[in-house]
């Protein structure tokens, strides 16, 4: 697959014109052939490098590549994740693990790296069950979800630039690639708001045993580095980022649904709203929240248009509900007030961050069929994000228009052949390291997840096609 370069999220855009022409061209040079890239200090397998090395979200998120990472952990760490597990499922704390990220013929490492369990109907205990401890004789491996921390417990270390890696196993999707489709999506459809995301293996070795635990997606993190990275087009990253959890409609501004996240071994609390940076002013944030959501619902007709044109960028908004609905992603604000994140700059202005997109294309649930869901009424209309935009004739238009452009057969966007393309090519890439020592997952099958209400759509095949009867639904 050709490489897309992303300048848009590049920190170097605001430095000199020189300096931004040199890291372009290099990052070009190693997109194209990565095995010809020289350095000051090439590496290979007994000889680990771990500086002067590429770097940088296009080198690690670049889907030409599959990329290798190993997590080694002490039989003792190990025993602690699996007991705080036990304790609380929901618990946030991380143990110390030595890691590892290859990719091509360069090889990153570090130690003391923080590694803890992550996701929500993904978590599980990653080893044997409840009361056990590691058994190194007859290992009973679990496919789980992880985030890895580099700088948990050495201040400010990063691997290839980055901060933080979360790998997500690939529950309930056979196809191996629904997460990994809607992100490059997002991106192709110039959504600049949505994480990034590409493909590894991944390695665990406790003690002495090690595991393949099969192939991964690689997403990246919503935090503060995540505006950083997008520093030129949020403006800044010293506002207020929330993660919406399940509850958050926008419809009312009681404080009592915002708050911090607290995570112990005992307990769990998670607001509906919940303050990822700034926390010390969450007073501050909390006022703020609920000014935008009062005047969001109680402004009318051209000073609600005027208003919303001042605290927002509207187009960009409904590209990236055009690319959500098209996808089917019914786990979303509009239709089940979940699954987003969302940022305040320093000047007001708000910015909607898709998130969380393993159970689209044909995976549906709550509503009948996302594949022919009426793309105007998608979700609840007591939810009024998206509702009370495109109530206004001008922004209905833009967001049918925007949509008919997506599916179009010229636009390598939605189209049926071109996603077919992507995903043999993403398949080629993953197939032969499917198989993997969980026993789970084991092979790529074109279907939806067993839960859902329509198990009958497809991907690759004709019949029943998600990507011809979505684009069918188009007004």
């Amino acid at each position: 697959m050709k490489f897309r370069f992303k300048p848009k999220y590049l920190k170097v855009l605001q430095t000199d014109f020189l300096v931004v022409s040199a890291v372009l061209l290099s990052v070009f040079l190693w997109s194209c052939d990565p095995e010809n890239v020289i350095v000051d200090k090439p590496v290979n397998d007994s000889v680990p490098v771990t500086d002067n090395l590429p770097k940088g979200l296009l080198y690690v998120y670049d889907d030409a590549a599959l990329a290798e990472i190993t997590i080694n952990a002490t039989v003792d760490e190990w025993n602690k994740l699996l007991q705080w597990f036990d304790m609380n499922p929901d618990n946030e704390e991380y143990i110390v693990t030595d890691f590892e990220f290859k990719k091509g013929k360069y090889l990153h490492k570090a130690d003391s790296t923080g590694l803890r369990l992550r996701g929500n109907t993904s978590r599980r205990r990653p080893e044997g069950n409840k009361g056990e401890v590691h058994n190194p004789q007859n290992p009973d491996w679990k496919h789980a979800s992880f985030s890895v921390k580099f700088n948990k417990y050495v201040k400010g270390r990063k691997i290839a630039d980055q901060e933080k890696i979360n790998l997500k196993w690939h529950k309930d999707d056979a196809m191996y690639v629904r997460e990994m489709y809607c992100y490059d999506l997002f991106e192709r459809a110039g959504v600049w708001t949505a994480p990034q995301a590409s493909y590894s293996k991944l390695n665990v070795r406790v003690g002495n045993v090690s595991a393949y635990y099969g192939v991964y997606l690689m997403v990246e993190p919503v935090d503060n580095e995540f505006l950083q990275n997008r520093l030129a087009y949020f403006g800044d990253d010293q506002g207020f980022l929330w993660k919406a959890n399940w509850g958050a409609d926008f419809a009312s501004a009681d404080k009592n649904k915002m708050g911090l996240e607290n995570v112990t071994l005992e307990n769990t609390f998670t607001p509906v709203y919940d303050l990822k940076t700034r926390e010390a002013d969450i007073q501050l944030a909390k006022t703020q929240l609920a000014d935008f959501i009062t005047k969001f619902n109680s402004k009318k007709d051209a000073d609600f248009e005027q208003w919303l044109t001042s605290v927002m960028d509207v187009e960009l908004f409904l590209k990236t509900y055009a690319v959500n609905v098209l996808c089917g992603m019914w786990d979303d604000y509009w239709n089940n007030k979940n699954n987003f994140y969302f940022y305040f700059n320093s000047v007001g202005r708000f910015f909607f961050i898709p998130y969380d997109y393993d159970n689209t294309l044909g995976t549906s649930l709550i509503m009948k069929d996302a594949g022919r869901q009426n793309v105007l009424s998608w979700g609840q209309y007591s939810h009024p994000l998206v509702r009370k935009i495109i109530d206004i004739e001008k922004y209905k238009n833009f967001y049918l228009q925007f949509l008919r452009t997506l599916v179009h057969p010229d636009n390598d966007y939605f189209y049926v052949s071109k996603s077919k393309a992507r995903i043999l090519h993403w398949h080629q890439l993953i197939d032969e390291y499917i198989s993997n020592d969980t026993g789970e997952d084991m092979e790529i099958i074109d279907r939806p997840a067993s839960w859902g209400n329509c198990g009958f759509y497809r991907l690759l095949d004709d019949s029943n096609n998600f990507f011809v009867l979505k684009a069918a639904s188009i007004p």
